[in-house]
């Protein structure tokens, strides 16, 4: 897969409004912020059961691994719709704090 950042949360952002009328929700600031803690508290369960430091609640090594990709993806889902919310533009944004330090690796 192979899609832009604006792709990605333009799908995102189609199944969030699908899923917020579908169950009438209101999202709102807090809403968003929520969500995105929610979602790292599932996948922080996930690798917890993957390492071994979470009940595997009769999941095998695959259906945990599968688990954690799951929650992966909805943590960055939710990071997409935070940021678009939020007016963040994540490219350039990792364009000023990360990818600035390919073009001068000795800069802090």
């Amino acid at each position: 897969m192979s899609r832009s950042l604006a792709d990605l949360t333009g799908l995102v952002t189609q199944v969030s409004d699908i899923y917020a009328q579908r169950n009438d929700i209101r999202r709102d600031d807090d809403w968003f912020m929520l969500k995105l803690q929610e979602e790292l508290g599932e996948l922080t369960a996930e690798h917890l059961r993957l390492s071994g430091r979470g009940r595997r609640k009769g999941q095998d090594a695959a259906d945990i691994v599968q688990a954690r990709d799951d929650e992966a993806a909805d943590l960055l889902a939710m990071l997409l719709l935070y940021a678009r919310h939020n007016d963040i533009d994540l490219e350039v944004a990792l364009q000023r704090k990360w990818f600035r330090h390919l073009s001068d690796p000795e800069r802090p």
